[in-house]
């Protein structure tokens, strides 16, 4: 139970980028009264929170209704995610543009920010693969993570730099990218074992 639970919450680690994140938050916020940040931050977790355990519940339901097995998913979540992974890796930034400082925390932190197409992703894979309890229990620790890292945000940009939280940014796409590709081969894997069940 314990080693799922590692499983399923290093990956996610990655995919929420908690530290990746936190340079584009310190921009989106900067100027801001320490209550309002704490406002913005309490918010945007509430949003992905709901977001994602909206979809670790209702995700497979619509899959089924839609006739996608978990295999096709799981070639399709691999391939964005390392696409995601790509598109950061090559230089393509998240758009930071300012917006009024009440409308920061459904969009752009809540999601996708913190919760978009990666962590969905991921999250509808696991639930297949450890069950609902330990999705949620790797869903709900990264958005602690977050919550503290976002809190803790002007000291940590202080003490790693904005560059620093970048060139850490990097790695962890690089290993979503990997984590990506791992998933197409297991999605495929699944898909042929499904053709040889239904000859």
């Amino acid at each position: 139970m314990l080693n799922d639970m590692l499983l399923a919450f290093i990956p996610m680690f990655f995919a929420i980028d908690s530290l990746g994140i936190l340079a584009v938050f310190a921009g989106l916020t900067q100027g801001l009264a320490p209550a309002q940040k704490r406002n913005i931050i309490f918010q945007s977790l509430a949003t992905a929170t709901i977001l994602a355990i909206s979809f670790i519940f209702l995700g497979k339901f619509l899959l089924n209704f839609l006739g996608i097995s978990m295999g096709d998913f799981m070639i399709a979540g691999g391939a964005i995610l390392f696409c995601l992974s790509m598109a950061d890796l090559m230089g393509r930034s998240l758009q930071t543009r300012k917006v009024k400082p009440s409308d920061l925390a459904v969009v752009p932190i809540g999601t996708p920010l913190i919760v978009g197409p990666a962590v969905l992703t991921l999250a509808l894979m696991q639930m297949n693969q450890y069950g609902w309890g330990v999705t949620l229990v790797a869903v709900l620790a990264n958005l602690v993570i977050v919550g503290v890292v976002f809190l803790f945000s002007d000291y940590l940009i202080r003490l790693i730099g904005a560059s620093g939280a970048r060139a850490l940014s990097k790695v962890m796409y690089l290993l979503l990218a990997a984590i990506g590709v791992m998933m197409v081969r297991k999605g495929i894997l699944a898909v042929i074992a499904s053709m040889h069940l239904g000859v």
